[in-house]
């Protein structure tokens, strides 16, 4: 699996360790960025859906 670096502002990524590890939602911030990544790329199918620009092939 590729390895990506980005910039995060310290408050976002304080939000998310919120909801990483044993009481969290998540097992760790690579598995939360993932999760967050599918979801934004699932809602911009539905909004590319809804205007037509999407061949359901």
């Amino acid at each position: 699996m590729p390895k990506i670096s980005v910039e995060i502002p310290e408050e976002l990524l304080t939000d998310l360790d919120d909801h990483v590890g044993d009481d969290g939602k998540f097992v760790n911030r690579s598995d939360a960025i993932r999760a967050s990544i599918r979801k934004t790329l699932d809602v911009l199918d539905e909004i590319d859906s809804r205007h037509g620009r999407i061949d359901d092939e």
